[in-house]
C-alpha cells in the first residue's frame, strides 16, 4: 500500500466509511462498483445483489440512520444518500442520479421510501419525509419535501396513465401529492401548478 492509499484509508475510516479494500470487497456480495476508489460507503449500509454504484456515489448512515438499496438498483455518478438518524429505503431496479446526480437526506425520525423501478434524475433532491412510489419519477432539478408520488408502472410502461406519479421541470415541491398516471410540470412552485394526466404529454398517435 502506498502512502497516499494509507492516508486515504485513514481519512475514510475516521469519517466512518469503509476502507478502499472493504469497498472493493462488496463485489463478493454481488454489488457492482466499477471504480471503488471514488465511492464512499458506510459499513452499515445494506446493499442487495446486483446493485450498481457508479463513480462519485456517497452512502452515509450515521446516528442510527439506515440506508437500504434494493436488488439491481443503479446509483449513477453524483448520487448522495445521507441518513442522519432517519431511514432511506430504495426498492429494486430503481435508477437514481442520471443526468446530474441526486441528493437524498433523511434526518432524525424522517423516512424516505423509493419504490421499485422509480427513476430520479437531473440533480434534484429529497429532504424530510417522502414516499416515491413504484415506477414514479422526478425529472429535473426539483427540491422535494414531504411529497408523495403514487405507485404505477415504470416509464417503460406503454400506457402513460398507468405509470407512477411524475414531477418534471425545476423548482420546489412541498407537500405535493401526485396520483398514479398523473404528472405535475412546473418551473417554480409545484404546489401552484395543475395536475394533469400523463397522456396529456404523451398522447397516442
Amino acid at each position: 500500500m502506498t502512502e497516499a492509499q494509507a492516508l486515504s484509508d485513514a481519512a475514510r475510516m475516521q469519517l466512518g466509511f469503509l476502507s478502499l479494500a472493504e469497498t472493493a470487497a462488496l463485489a463478493h456480495l454481488g454489488v457492482l462498483i466499477p471504480d471503488p476508489g471514488s465511492v464512499l460507503v458506510f459499513a452499515n449500509v445494506q446493499l442487495e445483489d446486483g446493485s450498481v454504484l457508479w463513480p462519485n456515489v456517497i452512502l452515509q448512515a450515521s446516528d442510527l440512520g439506515r440506508i437500504a438499496i434494493g436488488r439491481g438498483t443503479n446509483l449513477f455518478p453524483g448520487t448522495r444518500i445521507v441518513a442522519s438518524g432517519g431511514k432511506v429505503a430504495v426498492g429494486a431496479g430503481a435508477e437514481l442520479g442520471e443526468e446530474g446526480g441526486f441528493t437524498i437526506k433523511a434526518g432524525s425520525g424522517e423516512v424516505i421510501e423509493i419504490g421499485d423501478g422509480a427513476r430520479l434524475l437531473g440533480g434534484g433532491s429529497l429532504t424530510q419525509s417522502n414516499r416515491i412510489g413504484r415506477g414514479a419519477q422526478i425529472l429535473g432539478p426539483i427540491r422535494c419535501q414531504n411529497c408523495t408520488l403514487g405507485d404505477g408502472g415504470t416509464y417503460r410502461d406503454p400506457e402513460p396513465d398507468e405509470r407512477g406519479g411524475v414531477l418534471k421541470g425545476a423548482g420546489v415541491a412541498r407537500g405535493v401529492e401526485v396520483p398514479r398516471g398523473h404528472v405535475i410540470q412546473a418551473f417554480s412552485l409545484f404546489a401552484e401548478a395543475p395536475v394533469r394526466r400523463q397522456s396529456y404529454f404523451h398522447p397516442k398517435g
